[in-house]
């Protein structure tokens, strides 16, 4: 079973704790975790052929479309042939899903499923680090100084599309374009969902599936 490359998808809308989970898989299994996030900002950084296409988007507060984000996917996967990964926050949608398949297998597939109230009310608290895309909560997990990143000291600011307002719909469009997605991995049978309100109750549930796929790195010190 350990010669046999894992690779795995983590699905939930925006404040479903993704990230969360995402990196203690990574830590506790070994496996790399690859944010579609962090590899668009430093496409953006980078200044190459895909970032100056993103850049334009993002300048007129547009959602970067889906063929420049399936491309910096696709480009970093390839590199990465001969790893285990993780993906976070790709694929959102059936086109970004059907791209992936053209490269590779998927083994599995976990979905969040956390209430709309709870989403609604961790989005509103959220404030982030641009450069990096540190995300803090104001609620439960708050910088040291208020308002200000922990390791740069830079500015935090709420995004647009956080605000209270702007959060139902999000949370629709997200819900709209997720659903095809898992639909899909579930006529496969590679999906696994989890449902709860606090990431640290449903971790547990999280870590069993994948001990039954892949030898954990580190014992689990977050049950």
């Amino acid at each position: 079973m350990a010669s046999k490359l894992l690779r795995a998808v983590v699905l939930g809308p925006p404040g479903s704790g993704k990230g969360t989970v995402c990196e203690r898989i990574a830590r506790n299994f070994g496996l790399q975790h690859l944010s579609s996030g962090q590899f668009l900002r430093e496409n953006l950084r980078g200044g190459g052929e895909v970032g100056v296409l993103a850049k334009q988007y993002i300048e007129r507060g547009l959602l970067v479309p889906d063929h420049v984000i399936t491309r910096v996917m696709m480009t970093e996967l390839e590199k990465r042939q001969d790893q285990h990964w993780l993906l976070d926050g790709f694929p959102r949608t059936l086109g970004q899903a059907e791209a992936l398949d053209r490269i590779c297998e998927l083994d599995l597939v976990i979905s969040l499923n956390i209430p709309f109230e709870t989403l609604k009310d961790r989005l509103s608290a959220r404030w982030v680090h641009p450069g990096s895309g540190r995300v803090y909560n104001m609620d439960f997990d708050p910088p040291q100084v208020q308002g200000v990143d922990d390791l740069t000291g830079e500015p935090l600011v709420q995004r647009e599309d956080d605000k209270p307002e702007a959060v139902a719909a999000r949370l629709r469009k997200y819900k709209d374009a997720a659903k095809p997605v898992i639909e899909l991995y579930k006529s496969r049978g590679i999906l696994h969902s989890f449902s709860g309100t606090e990431t640290n109750k449903i971790w547990p549930y999280v870590y069993t599936l994948l001990s039954s796929k892949i030898p954990p790195v580190l014992l689990d010190d977050e049950n």
